[in-house]
C-alpha cells in the first residue's frame, strides 16, 4: 500500500449543518483520493446503508450559504451538479465499508477518531 497523507487537518473539515456536525461528501473524497462523483455513485448504489442520521443532502439555501462562507464552485464554472451531501460520524464509519478500499479503511482510521474527539469536546 503507497503512502498517503491527509493533506487538511480533518478538524477543520467538520461543520455544523441543521444542528449536526458533519463532513461534505467533496471533502471526504478529497481524502480517499477519490473524485466527489465516484463517493456519491457507491453512496447512492448503497442509498439504504445511509439513514438520514447518517447522511443528508443539503439544500439549495444550505448549499448557497455555504458557497458564500468557503470556496467551492461557482454555478457555471464546470462545478456540481447536485446539492452536496453532508456525513455524521456514523456516515463517515459506513463509508469506507461501501468503498472498499485499503486507503478508505487507513484514512477512516486517521480521521474517525478525529471526528469523535472533535464531537465530544464541542458537545
Amino acid at each position: 500500500m503507497e503512502n498517503f497523507i491527509i493533506h487538511a487537518r480533518p478538524e477543520s473539515r467538520i461543520l455544523i449543518i441543521r444542528g449536526h456536525k458533519v463532513m461534505l461528501d467533496v471533502d471526504l473524497a478529497e481524502m480517499y483520493g477519490i473524485p466527489t462523483k465516484r463517493l456519491n455513485e457507491q453512496v447512492k448504489r448503497n442509498f439504504k446503508r445511509f439513514p438520514v442520521d447518517f447522511m443528508f443532502q443539503l439544500t439549495q439555501e444550505e448549499a448557497e450559504f455555504l458557497r458564500s462562507q468557503i470556496a467551492t464552485s461557482k454555478k457555471g464554472s464546470g462545478g456540481r451538479r447536485y446539492l452536496p451531501l453532508a456525513f455524521t460520524e456514523l456516515g463517515v464509519a459506513m463509508l469506507s465499508t461501501v468503498l472498499n478500499s485499503e486507503r478508505a479503511i487507513l484514512v477512516n482510521i486517521e480521521i474517525i477518531p478525529t471526528i469523535h474527539k472533535y464531537i465530544r469536546r464541542s458537545a
